[in-house]
């Protein structure tokens, strides 16, 4: 039999046939290697994912232990001490003001938002706002894969051709201070009246609004303005409309808090959370609802009209309680800090500002351990390279010959033209780890502008 390892075909319906995937074969810390036996170190952590690091081994442990007392059981007929107990933990890192609410665990990101969508509007429906069903959300974003998730989703690329097929609301502009269209000092009222705005036109339909606290993969770490997302919560606790935060990408510890939110001290209705919630080592998501949000639905109808029949799967949440466990035991939060003296993303911040002199660089930006690098063709203009050019992509593909991941993405300008880098290691990279994947990465870049 021949060796599917060396094949020039695959059966594996790819994301792209005009890429070869190396087949990865091990993991340890921050690095993956190959079937060739090349080595990477993750600076992406896995489309920023992976919190604790590559091969641990407690982890599957923890799942081959519940594999054998119980691999399954479905949510309408039972409910598993491994559900009930990593819930409650789940609760009290989201902080107090979950304190009494609930828990929905999926099996990822997209699945999660597709939930509190559906979340919103039973919510609404129970406390008698049966005309609202509307969910708002921001222009430049992105939510998840699902059809439900692309319609409040804002990246254009992947989008488009999807757009016969999902029904859509208001979307709005969002705080992107490199290329802001208003004055800092007004910036944060201006961008929160846009949702006002969008809320009274709605004529009473909207449901919820959803928002990632930073920007992921379609801005490139984004940061908000301070008062804007404070705007924003009161903004929709005024006129009953409920806040959906999409932590899928910056929960769970990636920036230095708990949840991103916490930067604000905001309180959102429901929290949306994935990726780190496992850091990769098994299909996993969750809802956070608060206390109003559970007793609507307690109290009302007392039936929650949604489910999955992989949500609250075993296995997957025992691999969630074992990295929540890990996570706090070795401080892993606290590394995530970029304002605390000497962690990792203290260091990473250092050392991704100096990138700031390279030619191409126009913008870096970031918190924590979640950081965008944007390319422009002309600083003193911020013009974008054309998108045929794939920067990004280049920049990529030059770093990984150097043994560096990085997650490159394109139209953080207008959804089409715009190239930046997402990098989001994890937590347990060391600052000489660090200091090595900046060097490459700034070789990456003059390569990838010397074949411009």
């Amino acid at each position: 039999m021949p060796d599917v390892l060396d094949s020039p075909h695959s059966a594996i319906l790819k994301r792209s046939f005009h890429k070869a995937f190396p087949p990865a074969v091990r993991g340890e810390g921050v690095y993956l290697w190959d079937a060739s036996g090349h080595r990477y170190l993750d600076f992406s952590g896995s489309a920023a994912v992976n919190f604790l690091g590559h091969g641990l081994a407690e982890i599957p442990a923890a799942m081959a232990a519940q594999a054998k007392d119980l691999e399954f059981v479905h949510s309408s007929q039972f409910t598993t001490p491994v559900a009930e107990e990593y819930a409650e933990e789940l609760l009290a890192f989201a902080g107090p003001n979950f304190e009494g609410g609930g828990v929905f665990f999926t099996s990822g990101g997209s699945e999660a938002v597709e939930t509190a969508l559906k979340l919103a509007r039973q919510y609404q429906v129970e406390v008698g706002q049966k005309d609202r069903y509307q969910v708002l959300s921001r222009s430049q974003s992105y939510h998840g894969a699902t059809l439900g998730a692309l319609s409040v989703s804002g990246n254009k690329r992947r989008r488009e051709i999807y757009l016969p097929m999902i029904r859509e609301f208001g979307h709005i502009g969002l705080p992107y201070c490199y290329r802001c269209v208003y004055g800092c000092a007004v910036c944060a009222r201006k961008y929160a009246d846009k949702l006002d705005a969008a809320i009274r036109s709605s004529d009473d339909h909207a449901a919820a609004f959803i928002f990632e606290p930073i920007s992921g993969a379609t801005l490139g770490a984004a940061v908000p303005c301070n008062g804007y997302l404070q705007r924003v919560a009161e903004t929709c606790r005024n006129q009953g409309v409920l806040l959906i935060a999409d932590e899928v990408m910056t929960g769970m510890g990636r920036t230095g808090r708990n949840f991103a939110v916490e930067h604000w001290g905001i309180a959102p209705d429901i929290l949306v959370t994935a990726k780190g919630l496992s850091s990769g080592y098994a299909p996993l998501g969750a809802v956070i609802a608060n206390k109003k949000v559970v007793d609507a639905i307690a109290q009302g109808s007392g039936a929650l009209l949604h489910g999955f029949t992989y949500n609250s799967h075993p296995i997957s949440l025992a691999a969630g309680r074992a990295v929540l466990a890990r996570m706090q035991r070795e401080h892993l939060v606290h590394a995530a800090d970029s304002e605390a003296v000497g962690t990792p993303a203290a260091v990473l911040k250092q050392e991704l500002l100096k990138l700031k002199d390279l030619e191409a660089v126009g913008d870096v930006r970031g918190i924590g351990l979640l950081w965008g690098v944007e390319f422009v063709a002309d600083k003193k203009t911020k013009r974008p390279f054309p998108p045929e050019q794939n920067f990004a992509g280049r920049v990529a593909q030059a770093a990984s010959k150097k043994g560096l991941l990085l997650y490159p993405m394109q139209g953080c300008v207008d959804g089409f033209t715009g190239d930046h880098i997402l990098i989001a290691p994890p937590a347990v990279i060391t600052p000489e780890q660090i200091t090595w994947s900046a060097a490459q990465l700034k070789a990456a870049v003059l390569e990838a502008l010397s074949k411009h």
